[in-house]
């Protein structure tokens, strides 16, 4: 059944991502990872649904999501990038995106990393955060969502490809893509769970390595 929540808060992560707070429907429960439908409230676009993910965690009082905007697609995401506070969106119940199946290497690009959000909040809420990495390719640090919570949950551990530009500061730059030769780099073991998000091009690219490589990872397409 749809419910139809008001936002509470709208906030700028990036330049071009907000993290919209909504009200959460009593009894509405969720796992890290979990995505649902979401449409506006507005005449016209109610029927327009896309999937997010939760970023917010289940045990949380209010929900959240993590969107980017992209004004240039004329569509939902950049409507959604012109709501205020008081404006509501319209969600269907939750259904499996990413499944957390144990300690390894998450690999994201752009908007991509948002279903690993929660997973992420929610290890290390638990304290079992342990040796996960993320892999997170951007084109520039600008586009980097949630850089300092990453890097205060996963330390070392969060390793940031910058493919359009030469960042300043302590990073890993890559004229490109991350690639074969970089995954062999930054990781040991191929024989651990590997979760890949991002658009479609990477995802094929991140399978094909990692096959190559001997992994069986798991993808989840994020569509941009």
């Amino acid at each position: 059944m749809p419910y139809t929540l008001q936002i509470l808060d709208i906030d700028n992560v990036t330049h071009d991502v907000r993290q919209v707070t909504l009200e959460k429907p009593e009894g509405y429960e969720f796992e890290p990872g979990q995505a649902t439908e979401v449409a506006i409230d507005k005449e016209g676009w109610r029927e327009e649904k896309r999937p997010f993910t939760f970023t917010s965690l289940n045990e949380e009082e209010h929900l959240e999501f993590t969107i980017k905007i992209y004004p240039e697609h004329g569509g939902v995401t950049e409507q959604i990038g012109k709501l205020k506070k008081g404006d509501k969106l319209i969600i269907d119940e939750p259904w499996g995106t990413i499944q957390y199946k144990g300690e390894g290497v998450f690999l994201a690009g752009g908007a991509g990393v948002t279903p690993f959000i929660a997973i992420l909040r929610d290890l290390h809420k638990k304290g079992e955060i342990g040796n996960n990495k993320l892999i997170f390719s951007n084109k520039t640090e600008k586009d980097i969502i949630l850089k300092n919570e990453f890097e205060d949950m996963l330390g070392d551990n969060f390793i940031n490809a910058i493919t359009d530009e030469d960042p300043e500061g302590d990073h890993i730059f890559l004229d490109g893509f991350v690639d074969k030769e970089f995954l062999q780099s930054q990781i040991d073991d191929f024989d651990q769970p590997f979760y890949v998000c991002g658009p479609g091009p990477f995802n094929e690219s991140m399978m094909k390595y990692l096959k190559e490589l001997g992994a069986d990872p798991d993808a989840l397409v994020f569509e941009e």
